[in-house]
């Protein structure tokens, strides 16, 4: 394939499709608005699948490097009350198909595959303008602009690349998350560090929820979960780490406090992330030259097959570009309608999970779900 590929978005699924370009020789330049690959922490650890993120680590030749980024022992999940009552303890056992990665560790090692100079950072976009034939330029923030002949938006729940093709815009959820970090958690918060477990803890009440994880240095990693309307969030000042926690821990009033220190106790300041959603079955009509993976795609609320799903997405699209050297647009139609089976498919699974944790039967459903999940299996 002669036609250079450029890709908006450096997040998992846009590296993995770059990637799998890389090894069939394709050409490649990725555009990504932060300004170097540590700007930000990239988030907690990742259950990565076998039908969809081992799958796409598989094409793009990195299984071997994956496995060394597992963390043993993480596929432990716990449920608890708000008094901080176990409910549920399911061990690791070793049998398990879905181990824990860093997502920060697999970032990298999609960015440590690819050649110097791939990425370029700092490039925020600002537009999108079609020009014709398949031809598209992109605007940058710092005045700049790229002519792609073949474009893919990678870049998420606000993609910029988006409207050429859709009008569909991300909708809030109705649910809202703040995101805490805690330390050295086994000597500086044992107590915490003890009710989140060796891998996930569940701390669920209707309405609210606490999910926690282990990480690989012994962080324990919140998401602090609320059932609230927009309207909720809409007046904070959300750069005021006080006020923010303040108004967060007040949800959480009469829990058990190893769990509200989970809040209080953070080494970082509470980062608020109100949750939003495409609607279901997002499609559009084929527009040459361009498409979108990953969230920008099919943004659901998390589910543990959005990252899974957004590497497999990128490694597809890699794979049909290179088996139409000279036919993009085929490998375009292959990409979508594959793509959209994938994304239907999660969606007719959903069995709701993330709704379930903090409705009305909170934790009980959730036991419910886990329970049976785990007989049947």
């Amino acid at each position: 394939m002669t036609t250079p590929v450029t890709i908006i978005g450096a997040g998992l699924g846009g590296l993995m499709l770059a990637r799998v370009l890389h090894v069939h020789g394709i050409a490649v330049t990725v555009y990504e608005a932060e300004p170097s690959p540590d700007a930000r922490r990239q988030g907690g650890l990742l259950d990565i699948h076998p039908e969809n993120g081992q799958a796409a680590l598989e094409a793009a030749g990195l299984t071997e490097e994956f496995r060394e980024l597992i963390l043993p022992g993480r596929e432990t999940y716990r449920v608890l009350d708000q008094a901080g009552s176990v409910l549920l303890d399911l061990p690791d056992d070793g049998t398990g198909a879905r181990p824990e990665v860093p997502r920060a560790a697999l970032r990298q090692l999609l960015l440590d595959s690819l050649p110097a100079g791939t990425v370029r950072w700092g490039h925020k976009v600002t537009g999108v303008r079609p020009l014709g034939e398949g031809r598209h330029e992109v605007g940058f923030a710092d005045g700049t602009t790229v002519v792609a002949s073949l474009l893919v938006g990678a870049d998420g729940a606000w993609s910029r690349v988006r409207p050429v093709l859709s009008g569909a815009a991300p909708d809030y959820f109705g649910v809202c998350s703040i995101e805490t970090f805690l330390f050295d958690g086994d000597t500086r918060h044992p107590a915490s560090a003890k009710a989140v477990g060796g891998g996930s803890m569940f701390a669920l009440a209707p309405g609210r929820g606490l999910l926690a994880h282990r990480e690989g240095d012994g962080t324990l990693h919140t998401y602090a979960q609320l059932r609230k309307p927009r309207g909720w969030f809409a007046d904070l000042d959300t750069t005021d780490a006080a006020a923010l926690t303040a108004r967060v821990v007040t949800e959480f009033d009469g829990w058990a406090p190893e769990l509200t220190a989970l809040l209080t106790d953070s080494d970082t300041p509470p980062v608020l992330r109100p949750i939003f959603t495409l609607p279901a079955g997002h499609r559009w009509d084929r527009v040459p030259g361009v498409t979108l993976l990953g969230d920008a795609a099919h943004l659901r609320a998390p589910n543990g097959e959005g990252a899974n799903l957004a590497m497999r997405d990128g490694a597809e699209l890699g794979r049909a570009l290179a088996a139409h050297p000279d036919d993009a647009e085929a490998a375009l139609v292959e990409h979508e309608r594959s793509m959209y089976t994938r994304a239907a498919a999660v969606e007719a699974d959903d069995d709701g999970f993330y709704t379930i944790m903090i409705d009305d039967d909170a934790p009980h459903s959730v036991l419910a779900l886990m329970t049976g999940a785990d007989q049947e299996s």
